[in-house]
């Protein structure tokens, strides 16, 4: 990120760390009067008229508390893709809603299946090659591993002809496919973050043999590795999400990397952070399940590891 947002980036994570550690629920109004639904909004429609790197930080912050919030479809996902669309009244009074608190929205981006924070949401964004439609549509919803985060099944309704927002310039679905992948790069590299922060707290306490199990070598290079795997997947993530920023024509290579490594590397933290604690990392008690099961979904949304290598061998063919 810029040196000069730092500072402000620094106490933007400290407001949202402390907001956040009160309740692992956070309802939708609450995230209205923190003022980061409408941080990307332009300030002529209320908002903060702040960029994505702002988003990521919050982003990353829910990772590391295991938020349960409608934050990824109704503000990271919705209003990016109502600043990818061409002014229209529509358009300009949705960022107005949305800013306020009016609107809660959801957007159906890769298919109509496992829909983000669709339940519950005002209006749902259909995405095409062709543009945007705001559509009526029947929410079913999906139940996942991960109980922090709400999917549903969106059937959109027979009837009158739906308005088609369009983008403005071509490569816009790209950049909005791109734009998820990092957002939940953030949140898996937050609950990363988390997991080493648990493990290295529990091994310095934790006694066996009459000693901190910390001072075993075999967990002391458990969590060397965990420290080495989220240093590369925070390079990774920040140059992401520079590239998002700035509209990089390369910007779905920097995506690509950032959500394999710090996805697929978030699984493997919240496993080994698991076994580390023992018994007791298996247990309720713990909330390190919590940590797994939405690490392991993050590793699907909007594109598996596999998907985005896959994605970024192309460039050698």
């Amino acid at each position: 990120m810029a040196p000069e947002f730092s500072e402000f980036h620094d106490e933007l994570r400290s407001v949202a760390g402390d907001l956040l550690a009160k309740d692992r629920a956070v309802d939708w109004p609450v995230l209205v009067d923190a003022g980061w639904v409408g941080l990307e909004v332009p300030d002529e429609f209320g908002g903060a008229g702040a960029t994505f790197a702002e988003t990521a930080v919050v982003c990353e912050e829910m990772g590391r508390a295991a938020s349960a919030t409608n934050y990824l479809g109704g503000a990271v996902l919705g209003v990016g893709v109502l600043k990818a669309l061409q002014s229209s009244d529509t358009r300009d009074r949705l960022l107005a809603d949305v800013a306020s608190g009016a609107v809660r929205l959801a957007v159906a981006l890769e298919s109509m299946d496992f829909v983000p924070d669709a339940e519950g949401a005002d209006r749902i964004l259909v995405v095409t090659r062709d543009g945007v439609t705001v559509a009526d549509a029947t929410v079913t919803p999906c139940p996942v591993l991960d109980e922090t985060r709400r999917l549903a099944t969106v059937t959109t309704s027979a009837g009158e002809p739906a308005e088609v927002l369009h983008f403005d310039g071509d490569p816009a679905v790209r950049r909005l496919h791109d734009r998820a992948a990092v957002a939940v790069a953030c949140d898996s590299l937050g609950l990363s973050e988390a997991m080493l922060s648990a493990t290295v707290g529990y091994a310095t306490v934790r006694q066996q043999f009459g000693r901190p199990i910390g001072s075993f070598q075999a967990v002391k290079h458990a969590c060397a590795d965990m420290l080495v795997s989220i240093a590369v997947s925070r390079q990774l993530v920040g140059a992401a999400v520079q590239a998002i920023v700035e509209h990089r024509p390369d910007a779905d290579v920097a995506a690509a990397m950032a959500k394999a490594h710090a996805c697929g590397c978030a699984v493997d933290i919240a496993g080994k952070a698991m076994q580390l604690h023992g018994g007791i990392g298996y247990t309720w008690e713990s909330g390190i399940h919590v940590y797994l099961k939405r690490a392991a979904l993050n590793r699907s949304l909007f594109g598996s590891p596999a998907a985005h290598r896959k994605h970024l061998a192309q460039r050698y063919l």
